[in-house]
């Protein structure tokens, strides 16, 4: 079973909406910003506070990228 598939059942399985193309896009992104800037396990556990936040991708991104660049070290 590929990734689209799976996530297209869980979707219908949950009662919701896969996400688009560029949604799917956009939470890999935001998963690559925390796994990269910290442990793996960050990247599954922001996608979920994000989805939980109702904040948009674009938002997510920022914010993720923001605290990113605040640990670079100067």
């Amino acid at each position: 079973m590929t990734a689209q598939e799976w996530i297209e059942r869980f979707a219908a399985e949950v009662g919701a909406n896969p996400p688009s193309d560029d949604e799917f896009n956009a939470m890999l992104d935001l998963a690559a910003v925390a796994a990269h800037d910290s442990e793996r396990v960050a990247a599954p556990v922001a996608c979920w506070i994000g989805g939980a936040s109702g904040r948009s991708l674009d938002e997510l991104q920022a914010i993720a990228k923001r605290i990113a660049q605040a640990d670079e070290p100067a």
